[in-house]
Formats: C-alpha cells, structure tokens, sequence
C-alpha cells in the first residue's frame, strides 16, 4: 500500500492514474459550461410525428428519468435540485420497464453515457411505444441510432471519458437545460451561471497540485483510508450523498454506504449501538450547508454524538455556493476528487471497473431481447406493427 505522500506527487500519480481521472475532475467546469452550450443548442419541436402518434412537447405533467449508474444519478440530482422549484413530479427508473403511469403526457429522458445501456433502451422503446416525449443523451450507441431513426432530440456528449460516472457535468447539466426549456423551471440563469466558478474554484483548490495539508478532498481521503465511508446527507443532499458512496465503490473499490437526515435517525442510528470492535472500521461523513435548517442541524449534531465514540472518524463536508444548484455540484465535485485520492492512497488505479464489466458481459451473452427490439425499430414494417401495439 502507497504512503500518503503519493498524493502530492504529481509524477507518481501519473503511474498509478493511468487514464488521467484526476484531471478530468480537474476540468470539471469546463464540462458543465460545454454542456450547457450543446443543450442550449438543442431543436425541441413543439409537435412531431412517431411511430404514427403525434408527440406534443409542451410542459409534461411528469418527468421520468431513465438511467443505471452513473447515468442514473443525474436524474435523482435533478430530482433533489427540482425539489423546492417544479411543480411536477420527477422520478428516475432504473429497470427494463417504466412505471405504469407513463403516458402521452409523461416527459422521459433516457440518459445512458455509452447509449447501449441494456436496461435503458428497453424501457425508452417502451416510452417511444407508450407515446411518451421522447429525449435521449449518449455518446453515441443504439440510443442515437433511435432518435436518429425515429428523428426525435438527443443530445450528443463526448465519448473521450474514461469511465461514464466522470462524465457526471455532461450527464446531469443537459437535464438542468432541459428543465428550462420546457419551461419546467424559471430563473435559474444565475444558478447555472455560479455553478460554473464554483467547479472552477474547486477545482483550484482541491486538484493536483493543491498540496494535502490545504487539499480537503485530499485531507477526506487521508482520514476514510482503511475504513468503510459511511455519508449522510439531507433534502437536495440525498442523492449526492449516494453519488459519494457510488463513487467511493467505483473509484476507490471499496464497500461504502449512504443514508440521508432525518430518516436515519429513525433507523441507521441504532447501527451504531453495536460493539466498537465493529463499529471502529467505518467512518462517517457528513454533508453540511450553513443555511441548513435547524431541525437538521439539530438532528445532524445529535447524530454525531451518538457515533463519534463508536467509528474511526466524522468528517463533515461544507456546500459551496449560494444557489442549491453550485452546492449540490461543489460537493459531488470534491466527492469525485476525495474518492480519486483514495484509490491512488491504496495503489489502485481508479478508472478500471472489472466487477462491473463481467457482470456485462456474462449478461449480454444471454440476453438478446434488445437487439431484437432495435431490429424490428428499424426495419421497413416498423411504423404499422408498434403504433397498432
């Protein structure tokens, strides 16, 4: 195992990051301000033609977002963003079939990175069959092939990442674009705006060349080093909290687990009664914010009294930001670069995800059921036999 001096190690990185994750957390607002642009530029019509139905995008009574993984995510960071503004309700579908709800009315976004997410495309076909609104984002993949055939938006990103959860920027913004739009949401410029020089000063503070004893992602994964990450957020910080624990397993590979305030103090809390000799291999982390309301507050701090003598370590991190757009960001951005930092304190490299890829490709020798789909949305009969269905 590494020592912690690796971390301000510029050249000894390098040989342990083979992809370059690092900077591509480093480069973070660069992303956002990119994908704002692409889906600023992005054609919604008002009315369309699928598969024999007329599409209507004017504001949908309900937003369904459909993703796995790092594509998913963005659409509980939407969810959490949209909290306080939108008055429709958001969901994010993680399976094969959407909801039984959705509709001609139901606004669905199949958000997959490669664009052959098997679980996304099957229950995107089923949004196209259903008469939903259609919008897809990928970097390519037999999802643009879709919105290609069917002429319906997509919104094409980059595929020079190197790996889909460190495209987050281009796979969460594009929604927060979409939102306004169509009119779902109003007056976020400035939020969007700062969003932007808060990544930037993230970045500056938390990157590369940003030594440890100022570094707080770095100081993050110094102290959660040889521990199970436990994070705990609340409202807008629900999901970046699960975005911490995702990323802690992808990128550092190792357990992690996520809870949010204040359901947890009426159920995880009484996990920390067990004996220290358990207990003493986690530590928490906690996502705080100054305008936090005081039953939180209170709550947060009560939290911490209970398990501070039981884990090896509480760790809190600060929002940055005045907008909950730039502090939901600020802290998946340091979540992104403290998780980085640990994998590189454990010799790992954090890009290769080889679990995940078996478990894909055990699977895709055994399913053919999308191929099949995408075979009959192409061919010349299509029309006729899924509009009659």
């Amino acid at each position: 195992m590494l020592g912690n001096t690796i971390l301000d190690n510029p050249s000894a990185i390098s040989n342990v990051d083979k992809k370059n994750m690092l900077q591509f957390c480093e480069r973070t607002a660069e992303f956002l301000k990119d994908a704002t642009v692409r889906t600023k530029a992005l054609q919604i019509p008002i009315e369309t033609e699928v598969l024999g139905r007329t599409i209507t995008y004017r504001r949908p009574k309900n937003i369904i977002i459909i993703g796995m993984g790092g594509s998913a995510i963005s659409g509980d960071l939407l969810k959490d963003w949209l909290f306080d503004k939108a008055t429709v309700p958001v969901e994010t579908c993680r399976d094969f079939v959407l909801p039984a709800y959705a509709d001609h009315e139901s606004l669905v976004v199949a958000v997959s990175y490669s664009g052959d997410t098997e679980e996304t495309l099957s229950a995107f076909l089923q949004a196209i069959k259903r008469g939903c609104k259609p919008i897809s984002l990928s970097s390519g993949g037999h999802l643009q092939k879709i919105a290609q055939t069917l002429k319906t938006p997509h919104i094409q990103i980059p595929s020079n990442f190197p790996a889909p959860r460190s495209a987050i920027a281009y796979l969460f913004m594009p929604l927060v674009i979409l939102m306004k739009k169509l009119h779902v949401v109003s007056g976020v410029e400035r939020e969007i705006t700062e969003s932007f020089s808060v990544a930037e000063r993230i970045s500056q503070e938390n990157g590369i060349n940003s030594p440890t004893m100022i570094n707080k992602a770095k100081k993050i994964a110094t102290e959660v080093n040889n521990t199970i990450p436990v994070v705990y957020g609340f409202r807008q910080y629900a999901s970046a909290a699960r975005r911490l624990k995702c990323q802690f397993n992808e990128n550092s590979k190792v357990p992690s687990k996520f809870d949010f305030f204040t359901e947890l103090d009426h159920n995880e809390v009484v996990g920390w009664e067990a004996p220290t000799s358990l207990t003493t291999n986690f530590s928490i982390i906690i996502i705080r914010d100054r305008e936090e309301p005081p039953q939180i507050t209170q709550r947060i701090e009560l939290t911490k009294q209970i398990a501070s003598s039981k884990v090896r370590k509480v760790i809190e991190i600060e929002a940055a930001g005045k907008g909950n757009l730039a502090k939901i960001l600020s802290i998946i951005q340091i979540g992104d670069f403290a998780s980085t930092y640990l994998a590189l304190l454990r010799g790992t490299d954090p890009t290769p995800t080889e679990t995940i890829a078996h478990v894909k490709a055990s699977i895709r020798t055994k399913s053919n059921y999308v191929k099949e789909t995408l075979n009959k949305l192409t061919s010349p009969e299509t029309s006729t036999r899924l509009s009659c269905e």
